[in-house]
């Protein structure tokens, strides 16, 4: 097939790359607003793929104004802020195509009724709906492995393409969870809804785990052994984050309160999870007594997750604040992260950031882990203990072994764990 591929998400990158790669002729309009510059990702396996694919000629990467206007598919991919600018993209389109033909995908995060909204603007029954399940860190194979794919259409005729588009990664029926187009986004921000509650759940538990003196991680094994929860997103932490995954459930709980449904659980999720993100300070707090004012805080970690460099709402923020309304100097390391931290938040006296993990624990007077990069999981301890002026290690991924962190002369507090 002859495919359009518009934005700059990484699902963009990923379902240009990958058509491409499986025989498809692929034109990426990245850019539509004028430039055609080549995306890059943090993700070097994306990275990878496209660059191979320019190369065979499989995919090409253009300008608006060299848009073929005679293609098969047309995929929108856009983020949750530039609906916008999808729409304004529609008009040009419209403009050259005075009867759209083909198929038009939409896999933009634009919440409930996106895809209605794109359809107005471009009148055609060829519209589906194909969620974004992109996961920063395992791009590729959170597309090509999943055990299903689910698309939303309002029209038999647009199945059967979905299907030819999509059997090179699904080859069978039952892969296929098709359903109307509005069930199908909501179907996505619900998924973010449950993942959401089960994290919120997991840090309650770890609160009332740390009154009693129980290690959440022993109530986290036998919560996964139970073959009806499973163990997917069950680990207490300092809070969750991320664009699409925040912008869903906030989506979601604005939906339920905007239809006239109180949802108290969908609203505490969200509120619970800010208030989590500052666990590690109110650990810090009570340890110090109060008194952060020129302690050195070492922090490794700043993205919202491993395998990425994205910030937006991640942990970090809320922990910077309030060390910061303290009088707390941070020193920060994160391997991919520190770019964005520094464009975010400008020159400070007050936040200096290290390339080098160990550097930035020198004369610190506490240690606090943000994200699980897997650079992090297992510390020199004994340069720890050379470099640090206190030896107080904050776990905020519960990725430590507390009995061991101790009989390195640490003084350890995870999340639940103690």
């Amino acid at each position: 097939m002859k495919i359009n591929v518009f934005g700059a998400t990484l699902q963009a990158g990923v379902l240009a790359g990958l058509f491409a790669e499986h025989g498809h002729q692929v034109f990426w309009c990245s850019n539509e607003l004028g430039r055609k510059d080549q995306v890059h990702y943090q993700n070097e396996d994306v990275n990878r793929l496209i660059q191979q694919q320019l190369i065979s000629g499989f995919l090409h990467l253009g300008s608006f104004d060299e848009l073929p206007v005679d293609n098969d598919v047309y995929v929108f991919s856009y983020a949750a802020t530039e609906q916008d600018r999808t729409l304004a993209l529609l008009d040009r389109i419209h403009k050259i195509t005075v009867e759209p033909k083909g198929l038009f995908i939409n896999g933009s995060t634009f919440g409930l009724h996106g895809t209605e909204a794109l359809k107005q603007k471009l009148n055609t029954e060829n519209w589906a709906y194909l969620p974004d399940v992109i996961q920063e860190g395992n791009a590729l194979g959170s597309f090509t492995y999943a055990k299903q794919v689910i698309v939303g259409v309002d029209h038999d005729d647009v199945k059967s393409m979905m299907q030819e588009l999509l059997r090179p990664f699904f080859q069978f029926q039952h892969q296929y969870l098709f359903m109307p187009i509005l069930d199908a986004e909501f179907t996505k921000l619900s998924i973010s809804g449950m993942l959401a509650m089960r994290i919120g759940y997991m840090n309650d538990l770890a609160l009332v785990s740390e009154k009693l003196g129980i290690d959440i991680f022993n109530v986290q094994q036998g919560l996964a052994a139970d073959s009806r929860i499973g163990s997917a997103y069950l680990s207490a932490g300092a809070g969750f984050g991320g664009e699409n995954f925040s912008h869903d459930i906030l989506t979601l709980s604005n939906t339920v309160s905007d239809i006239g449904v109180r949802s108290q659980l969908l609203e505490q999720v969200w509120q619970n999870n800010e208030r989590q993100k500052e666990v590690l300070f109110r650990k810090l707090w009570n340890h110090f007594q109060t008194n952060l004012k020129h302690k050195k805080i070492a922090i490794w970690g700043a993205s919202f997750k491993e395998n990425t460099s994205s910030i937006h709402n991640a942990p970090i923020h809320a922990l910077l604040e309030a060390l910061w309304a303290q009088g707390a100097i941070v020193h920060l390391h994160d391997p991919q992260a520190l770019p964005e931290i520094h464009q975010y938040y400008g020159d400070r006296s007050d936040l200096i950031l290290f390339e080098d993990q160990y550097q930035a624990t020198a004369q610190s007077d506490a240690l606090c882990l943000m994200t699980a990069w897997k650079q992090y999981l297992s510390p020199d301890f004994q340069k720890l203990k050379s470099q640090m002026k206190h030896l107080l290690l904050l776990d905020g991924r519960n990725v430590y072994d507390p009995a061991y962190v101790k009989a390195q002369g640490f003084t350890y507090q995870g999340v639940g764990r103690s």
